[in-house]
C-alpha cells in the first residue's frame, strides 16, 4: 500500500556550518517573532532563516529560497552521493520519565487523503497550505517534515536498519531534547524497510497542513511535465508499538462567548454526563493524574471557570446513547471519544461555539501546556472564561478514526515532540534515488 523510497539528501555539513545544537529549528508554525529573532541568531546557517524568512509580502518567499541556494553555494549543505533512509533518535523527559522515539526519515509517494494510504485524523484550514505551498515553489524542495506512523508490532524496522547505522551523521541538543541522525544506505536495510511498509497503512501524527500542501505542488508540477520525483515528499515514519511514541493532551480555553453560562450548558447535558465538583487540583501532576483515573473507563474530561478554586469532572453516564443526542450518524470511532462530545455537546450545543467558530478559533485558545492552563485556571482571568482541560487521546482511538475515513476536531492529539526542521531536506530537481 505505502510505497517509500530512499533519497539523497540536503544535509549540513558541520565543518562549514558548525554545531547541529545551532542549526536545527522547531517548526515554523510553533515559532513566534521573539522566538525566531533568539533562534536566526544562534547562526547565520540556521534553517530558520530559509522556513520563516524576513520580508514583507511574497518577498519573504524569494528571501527564503535565495537563502537555501546560499547554503548550498557556501558549501553548508550539501547532498549526499547515494540514496538512502535516516534513522532518527529523539531523546527526551516526560512526566519525569525518559523516552528514546526511533523513525526514520524517507520518501512517500503522495496520495491524497482517501484515495490512497495516508490517513488523516484532523482536520486542516486553508491559510497554512497557501503559505507553505508559496515557499515550497520559491525553493523547490520540501524543507519540513510530516510525522506519520505505521503498525510494526514485532519491530521489524528497526531490526532490518540496526546492523547499517554506522557513526551518527548529526547529534544535537534542542530545547532540552537529543536529536541523533544516521544515515543508512545498505540496499538490504532498504529493501527490508521498503517492503515491510508495502503493505501497511500510514497514519499522520502531525503535518496534515504540510502532507497537502506536498500534494498540491506534486499536481502543479505534474500539470508542468515535472519528472518523477514530483510523486513523492519528505516524511518521517515512526512505529505505532514503539515503547517512545508520547501522545499528550491539548486543552481548551474559552472565551468571548456572549451570555455565557456553564450552569444552563451543564443541566441541559445532565442526561448525558454524570458532573462531579471538586477542588482544583494543587499542580498539574495531580490534574493529569485526575483526569486520567476519570477516563479508565471511557471518556472524561474536565472544565473550570477561572478564579473559582472548582474543576468539573464530567463522565459519560452508563447506557450513553450517542443516537439519543444527534450523533448516532458518526462512525463508532468518534461517538464516545471525549474530544468529540466536548466539542459537540458541550460547546456547540451547550455554548453555542459552532463548527465554524471553532474551525476559525473565534472563541477558542489551545493550550498544549497542561501547567500554563492550569495557572489560568488558579490566577483568573479577564479574558478566559472556560478551560476544558482534556486527557490525551490513546493512539488506538487516532487509528480507529482514520481507518474511518472520518477526522476529529483540531488539536485532538499532541505527539510529544515535535519534530525539528534542519535534520535533511529533499531538493525535488535532483534529491530523489534512482
Amino acid at each position: 500500500m505505502a510505497l517509500i523510497r530512499p533519497f539523497c539528501g540536503l544535509r549540513y555539513n558541520l565543518d562549514v556550518a558548525g554545531d547541529a545544537s545551532q542549526l536545527l529549528a522547531p517548526p515554523y508554525d510553533v515559532v513566534d517573532a521573539a522566538g525566531r529573532a533568539e533562534i536566526g541568531a544562534r547562526s547565520p546557517h540556521n534553517c530558520i532563516h530559509v522556513i520563516l524568512p524576513e520580508g514583507e509580502g511574497d518577498a519573504r518567499y524569494r528571501n527564503g529560497a535565495a537563502r537555501f541556494a546560499a547554503l548550498q553555494s557556501e558549501g553548508a549543505l550539501l547532498r549526499d552521493p547515494k540514496p538512502g533512509l535516516y534513522v532518527y533518535h529523539q531523546t527526551f523527559e516526560s512526566e519525569g520519565q525518559t523516552y528514546t522515539r526511533k523513525g526514520f526519515v524517507a520518501l512517500v509517494e503522495l496520495t491524497r487523503f482517501g484515495a490512497g494510504p495516508v490517513l488523516p485524523h484532523e482536520r486542516t484550514l486553508s491559510g497554512p497550505k497557501e503559505d507553505r505551498l508559496k515557499l515550497m515553489r520559491a525553493c523547490m524542495a520540501h524543507l519540513e517534515l510530516v510525522f506519520g506512523l505505521f503498525a510494526d508490532p514485532e519491530r521489524r524496522w528497526e531490526a532490518a536498519v540496526e546492523p547499517a547505522l554506522g557513526e551518527p551523521v548529526l547529534s544535537a541538543e534542542l530545547d532540552g531534547i537529543g536529536h541523533v541522525l544516521y544515515r543508512v544506505s545498505d540496499p538490504a536495510a532498504i529493501a527490508a524497510v521498503t517492503d515491510l511498509l508495502a503493505d501497511r497503512s500510514i497514519y499522520i501524527a502531525d503535518g496534515h497542513h504540510r502532507y497537502e500542501t506536498m500534494c498540491n505542488f506534486r499536481e502543479e508540477l505534474e500539470a508542468k511535465g515535472f519528472g518523477e520525483s514530483a510523486r513523492f515528499g519528505m516524511i518521517y515514519l515512526s512505529n505505532l508499538d514503539d515503547p517512545g511514541l508520547v501522545v499528550l493532551p491539548t486543552h481548551r480555553l474559552v472565551h468571548g462567548v456572549a451570555g455565557f453560562d456553564l450552569g444552563r450548558a451543564l443541566a441541559e447535558l445532565g442526561e448525558v454526563f454524570e458532573s462531579a465538583r471538586e477542588p482544583l487540583p494543587a499542580d498539574a501532576l495531580a490534574l493529569r493524574a485526575r483526569l486520567q483515573e476519570a477516563g479508565a473507563s471511557g471518556a472524561a474530561f474536565g472544565l473550570a471557570i477561572p478564579g473559582s478554586g472548582e474543576l468539573h469532572i464530567l463522565t459519560l453516564r452508563s447506557g450513553f446513547d450517542p443516537a439519543a443526542v444527534g450523533l448516532g450518524a458518526l462512525p463508532p470511532a468518534l461517538q464516545r471519544l471525549d474530544v468529540v462530545l466536548l466539542h459537540e455537546l458541550i460547546l456547540d450545543r451547550g455554548l453555542g461555539i459552532t463548527r465554524e467558530a471553532q474551525a476559525s478559533l473565534t472563541n477558542l485558545h489551545y493550550y498544549k501546556s497542561t501547567e500554563k492552563a492550569l495557572a489560568v485556571a488558579e490566577q483568573g482571568s479577564d479574558e478566559i472564561q472556560l478551560v476544558c482541560f482534556m486527557n490525551a487521546t490513546p493512539v488506538a482511538d487516532v487509528v480507529a478514526v482514520c481507518d474511518s475515513g472520518e477526522v476529529m476536531p483540531q488539536k485532538s492529539t499532541f505527539f510529544y515532540p515535535k519534530i525539528p526542521t534542519g535534520l535533511v531536506f529533499n531538493d525535488l530537481g535532483r534529491g530523489l534515488a534512482k
